[in-house]
């Protein structure tokens, strides 16, 4: 009995464009931009349908702000050739010198590569934009109400229909975060599948984790396998070896030319691992289906390119390294409608991809203040005292529910940042609640087609 493989990329970032710069803000997205993206189209491009690419809504409304290219391409032309003289200047070591000036003629390939895309990078998704995500990736899971739940939804569902046109009802929920009073939502959104993170209630390496289950709601829950996902997300996992650029060793300008070994970084050397990982996949993956079933492979685009800097070139040799091996590597949807589902078990707990596999990460000590606060926000919006909130009100309570700001004060990874940009938004919505004549409509460009 065959198997078939599917590689879910989930593409998101939280709304930085123009909130910030160095060290935290947009550079964010200019340095995904570059770094991800555009890498991963070309591989999309040749290879359509083999890859589910789910994009989030607040992605693409900062990809679409008014401004982005121009300052994307400043970023790319004059910025970054400045901030690499300065490090090839201090570097001493004529490897380090070498390896970054060819880290310098990447962002200057970039900045032609968007260029040749039109400037677009919404557009050039476009044919792989398959599943969408709630408008701001909030942890669905944590908000107070069903109408929260269902301005998440249906304003990221609309703002991909509106930019994509098709959509067969595939979302990401976002951290993967489930509960089972979720599902009637869902169900009434148009949903038909979403991932869930199941290692602990089936069982890791289960053959229970390759095969959908189907919600009592409706929606099909889609287990995803850290049997394979590990081989790349564990600390030890791919990423890991010592022939990769080490992505966290920076240079007084935040460039990274070592290899994870300490050495000086080496491509050609960092390519040829990245062959033998694949190859070692595709065999994990026909091992892994050679029962049967669906395993699902889920992982954030953005550790493809910038966080792993190999990782685009992995994920292309792992095309051809599973056609070589035999494994059916499809995407999502398409093996869903080939896939019988079971009964979902009548008591599922509440998970995601967090740890551990539960909520705490986003509504625990120290982010637990964040969590109250915006669910008093949430109640405040839907309750009598505003019976019909104003567009602003409803975007800054989109902003304050992102996941991001949790996960950043938790994992202690931006600063002061994301703290304050919830601070911001809360105190934000306070005004466009008291005041809505006294603050306007627009929120940058987050969900620029709300529809009340």
């Amino acid at each position: 009995m065959s198997g078939r493989l599917s590689i879910v990329l989930h593409t998101h970032m939280p709304y930085v464009e123009g909130f910030g710069t160095w060290p935290f803000g947009e550079e964010w997205l200019w340095e995904a931009m570059a770094t991800s993206y555009l890498p991963l189209l070309d591989v999309l491009d040749a290879h359509p349908g083999r890859v589910t690419l789910s994009l989030t809504p607040v992605l693409c409304d900062q990809l679409e702000a008014p401004g982005v290219p121009e300052r994307f391409l400043a970023f790319l032309r004059e910025l970054r050739p400045e901030t690499h003289r300065r490090d090839v200047a201090a570097a001493g070591d004529p490897a380090l010198a070498r390896e970054l000036e060819r880290s310098a003629a990447l962002y200057a390939a970039a900045a032609d590569r968007f260029e040749a895309r039109g400037g677009d990078l919404v557009g050039a998704f476009a044919p792989h934009a398959a599943w969408t995500s709630s408008a701001t990736h909030a942890v669905l899971p944590l908000l107070a109400t069903a109408a929260g739940v269902r301005l998440q939804l249906e304003a990221g569902i609309a703002s991909h229909r509106r930019r994509f046109g098709s959509w067969a009802g595939g979302l990401w929920l976002p951290e993967c975060a489930h509960a089972p009073w979720l599902d009637p939502l869902l169900e009434e959104a148009g949903v038909h599948a979403v991932c869930v993170d199941l290692t602990d209630p089936l069982g890791r390496g289960d053959a229970a984790q390759l095969r959908p289950l189907r919600s009592g709601a409706g929606p099909l829950l889609v287990p995803i396998d850290r049997a394979l996902m590990d081989l790349v997300w564990h600390h030890d996992g791919y990423p890991s070896a010592g022939a990769y650029r080490d992505t966290r060793r920076y240079t007084e300008h935040r460039h990274t030319p070592w290899a994870v070994d300490g050495s000086a970084y080496d491509p050609a050397r960092a390519t040829e691992q990245a062959q033998v990982h694949a190859r070692a996949f595709a065999e994990a993956a026909a091992r892994r289906l050679a029962g049967g079933g669906l395993a699902v492979c889920a992982l954030d685009t953005e550790l493809l390119g910038h966080f792993w800097h190999e990782g685009v070139a992995w994920l292309a040799a792992v095309i051809e390294a599973c056609d070589a091996a035999g494994v059916e590597l499809c995407g999502l949807d398409a093996a869903l409608a080939e896939t019988e589902a079971a009964p979902a078990p009548a008591e599922l707990p509440v998970t995601s991809w967090g740890e551990p596999r539960d909520l705490a990460t986003w509504s625990a000590p120290p982010a637990a203040e964040l969590a109250w606060r915006a669910r008093a926000a949430e109640l405040s919006v839907f309750g009598p005292a505003h019976p019909a909130p104003g567009v602003r009100a409803l975007r800054e309570l989109l902003a304050l529910q992102a996941s991001d700001w949790a996960f950043g004060v938790t994992r202690a990874t931006a600063g002061p940042y994301s703290q304050g940009r919830a601070d911001e938004h809360a105190a934000a919505l306070e005004r466009a609640l008291a005041d809505p004549a006294g603050i306007g409509p627009a929120l940058r460009n987050l969900a620029p087609s709300l529809d009340l």
